[in-house]
């Protein structure tokens, strides 16, 4: 019987890998290693870099050698080691490299300065009219990183509606790449400067920060007000940017509305493409939940999707949470999920969820009452100071608070354009962060617009 070399080995087990993992995962991690040796059941398995070798040692090595288990019949272990085309493994019979050095195991110091989430892939993330320009916006910086179309690519919008995936998206496109990249969030960033000042190491800090290929920072808009930190990254930006290094940030809003951070660096941020993330449609919501039930091996029907889409609408963390609590629930129950069983697994969370305004009248009717006024001015063609102020916060609001489309809110105040309702949105944004007497009226109107709904229900 002929003795199989570690290539075939491998590539057997490959076979069967790609039937128990994702196809993201597969193309990811496993596509482009092969079998450098096999002797003493040890296999030895050459990867491209030392990021893929930390990560399938720490999150697959269990999975890999229960399957080789399974084909050899016999104990297995595997040792993963970066494939350095220069040396000679030809991938010979086991009797054939007794004499073969065995490599040493790969030191995690060495990886690249990464905190990547590996399950954030750009196949991974899904897209909708919410999210495709900032999707499009990281597959630009990914595909031609360091071109000043998209350097740097600044990403914003709220909590929890995939910034950070994207960013991860884009540093695992560029480890796979051989680039050396580095994410950090903000507050890291801050933290590892302040440490580099009292322990008398800026140089090192400097160094590891200007020599990477690709900076990732979440939450950029934590550095502002601190102004060391951010001349600090000032000057990193500088570098890397003329060096075309490709530099990729996220935050809770579009650089001219960070407050107190300085105009040179809010400038510089605005350099390249900006692309914002807004809160999920249904429709957005419930391929969400397809897509990682049908990720996770979860067979639901669709009114349990589309239960959980209804309920759970602002945050894609939350959403999907609570898809995992469902199921979860549902085990431990012993039972089948149906749409009164994810209530049942919900209903504190649902009980906690912002409430959308029940109506644009009642919003429309609360803030025209609020400025003594009609409500049939807020959807005139009046232009006067008061009316047109009325309006713009009638837009806010309804942008804030409810699911509507810009030309939905745009139809409610009398036909108004979508850009029109947008730069309203955007104005009033701009004001409550300069003007808090623009807040307490968004504030007043709010708690006014709750009595009348409490009111309406009694």
């Amino acid at each position: 019987m002929k003795t199989r070399t570690a290539q075939e080995i491998w590539e057997t087990a490959l076979g069967e890998l790609q039937l128990q993992v994702s196809k993201a995962n597969y193309r990811t991690w496993l596509e482009k290693t092969r079998g450098l040796s096999y002797q003493d059941n040890l296999l030895i398995l050459g990867v491209p870099n030392t990021f893929i070798a930390e990560y399938l040692n720490k999150n697959l090595r269990s999975l890999v050698e229960k399957t080789l288990i399974g084909i050899l019949q016999r104990d297995v272990q595997v040792r993963f080691t970066v494939d350095n085309p220069g040396r000679n493994f030809e991938a010979q019979p086991a009797a054939q490299v007794s004499n073969m050095p065995i490599l040493p195991t790969v030191v995690a110091a060495s990886a690249p300065l990464t905190r990547l989430n590996p399950k954030y892939t750009f196949d991974s993330f899904v897209v909708s009219s919410c999210n495709r320009l900032a999707y499009a916006a990281a597959m630009g910086a990914a595909d031609k990183p360091g071109l000043s179309s998209y350097n740097p690519l600044y990403i914003y919008g709220g909590v929890g509606l995939g910034k950070t995936h994207l960013l991860n998206a884009l540093g695992n496109s560029a480890c796979q790449q051989g680039m050396r990249v580095i994410l950090v969030s903000a507050e890291q960033f801050t933290n590892e400067f302040v440490n580099s000042i009292r322990e008398r190491r800026t140089e090192d800090f400097r160094s590891k920060y200007r020599n990477t290929d690709m900076l990732l920072i979440d939450d950029i808009q934590f550095i502002s007000g601190k102004e060391q930190t951010e001349e600090s990254f000032f000057h990193i930006f500088n570098e890397l940017r003329d060096a075309d290094r490709q530099i990729a940030l996220t935050s809770n809003c579009p650089p001219h509305s960070i407050p107190m951070i300085e105009d040179r660096l809010r400038s510089r941020l605005e350099w390249g493409l900006s692309a914002g993330i807004q809160a999920p449609d249904f429709e957005t919501r419930l391929a969400i939940l397809a897509d990682k039930a049908g990720k996770e091996g979860v067979k639901l029907a669709p009114d349990v999707l589309e239960f959980i889409a209804e309920h759970i609408k602002q945050n894609i963390r939350e959403l999907e949470g609570s898809l995992n609590r469902v199921v979860a629930y549902a085990k431990l129950l012993r039972t089948v999920v149906t749409p009164e069983l994810a209530g049942e697994a919900l209903q504190d969370i649902s009980s906690r969820q912002p409430k959308a305004l029940p109506s644009p009248t009642l919003l429309l009717d609360t803030v025209a009452d609020y400025f003594n006024m009609d409500m049939q001015d807020l959807k005139s063609p009046k232009r006067d100071k008061q009316t047109s102020y009325a309006r713009h916060i009638a837009m806010y609001l309804m942008r804030e608070q409810t699911d509507f489309s810009l030309s939905h809110i745009g139809r409610e105040l009398g036909g108004r354009q979508p850009i029109s309702v947008s730069q309203s949105h955007k104005k009033i944004s701009l004001d409550m962060i300069s003007d808090p007497a623009v807040k307490q009226t968004i504030n007043e109107i709010q708690q006014k617009m709750a009595a009348n709904k409490s009111a309406s229900h009694a």
